[in-house]
Formats: structure tokens, sequence, C-alpha cells
């Protein structure tokens, strides 16, 4: 059963005034297209289908919102980058809807930044990166398609991984197919779906204290 058996989808958003109402909390999902992005949010949240996955990179052309439980806890799954077939103008709208996404939600409690472990980190991610890092939410790398590399393989690239970002974010290996990290990803994910619901009380005594 899943760990989520309230989860479903909500709506999917082209421009940063449809995105759901900016309350609760909420953990995003980004990576290069065909990085395993949508295979991963299924295995953690333990409902098949509930992200919709493809052989076609550039599947997700819209920020999508799904609802996790009845107590405003949601998943966001974001646009796919990096494939060069989508059309620049798309591209750049796409830039500019991440842009203003990451710039104003403020419900956004974490990023996960979805990473074919054969490939590495790129630019695009580390943008990805900057942009939660910017706004102080936290970071975890999921190097997805472990079960891809040699155990040496993968082991160096979470180590790399790692070195690189030392205390700034967290990271793992992970495959959907070996169910390899699932658990230890579903951890984070509730670990920073918990974080960010304590904001609102901070602020509160915050606002109290002056």
């Amino acid at each position: 059963m899943s760990v989520f058996p309230h989860a479903r989808y909500l709506l999917g958003a082209h421009e940063p005034h449809q995105c759901v109402a900016d309350d609760g909390v909420e953990v995003a999902f980004a990576g290069r297209s065909n990085s395993g992005k949508s295979s991963a949010i299924n295995a953690i949240v333990q409902r098949h289908g509930l992200a919709r996955t493809s052989k076609a990179p550039g599947q997700t052309q819209l920020i999508n919102f799904f609802a996790l439980d009845l107590a405003g806890r949601r998943l966001v799954d974001l646009p796919g980058y990096g494939f060069a077939k989508v059309p620049r103008p798309l591209q750049n709208h796409w830039k500019s809807l991440l842009e203003a996404y990451f710039g104003r939600r403020e419900s956004l409690a974490g990023l996960f930044i979805i990473i074919d472990v054969r490939r590495g980190i790129g630019d695009q991610d580390r943008q990805m990166y900057q942009f939660a890092a910017s706004r102080g939410r936290a970071v975890h790398w999921l190097l997805t398609k472990a079960d891809k590399v040699s155990n040496q393989e993968g082991l160096a690239a979470l180590r790399a991984t790692r070195k690189e970002f030392a205390d700034s974010a967290t990271a793992q290996l992970f495959s959907a197919t070996a169910k390899t990290g699932v658990d230890e990803a579903r951890k984070v994910l509730k670990a920073m779906l918990a974080s960010g619901q304590k904001k609102p009380a901070d602020s509160v005594l915050a606002a109290g204290s002056d």
C-alpha cells in the first residue's frame, strides 16, 4: 500500500498564475529530460502511473502539481530540461516559468534534482541547484539508474557529488527498477515536507517577538 494513499494529480501550470494556491508545503522534482524523474516520483510515492513516464524525452511540459495527502502537502513535477529538439521559444518559456516558480514560491520546502548517474551533473542541473539554494531551500541529488553502472562507478559518482556540494546538499544513489535507495529517498521527502510545515509557526513566533 502506498505511503501516500491520497496522492492525486491536481493540475498543470503553463504560466505562473496558473499554479495552485501558494499555501501548505511542497517539494519539487527537477531533472534533465529522460533522467528518470517520473519513474523516481512513482517509486518514492508508491503510486504507479502518478507521474507519466515516456521513452520520448521532454514529456513533462508543464509544472505539474500533485496532492500527497489531505493536509496540504504536495509534490511538484517540474518540466524536464536539456532536450535539444524542444523548440527554442518553448525552452525560453520553461526557463522563465522555472525562474518565476523558484523566485516566488513560499510553500516550496525543498528540491530533488534527478541526475542520470551515467551522465553526471551538468550546467543546467547546477542552475536548478542555484535556484533553490538562493532561496534557502534544501536540495537532494538523486543519482538515478544506478542499476546501469557497476557498484564502483556508482559509488565514485556519489562521492564526487557529495564532495562538490559538501554541507550544502545531500545525495544518494537510486534505481526505480531495482528499488535501490527508494526508502532513503522517501525519508528525505518526508523530512523536507516536515521542515516546510514548521515555517508558518516559526513565522508567527518571530512576528510576535518584535
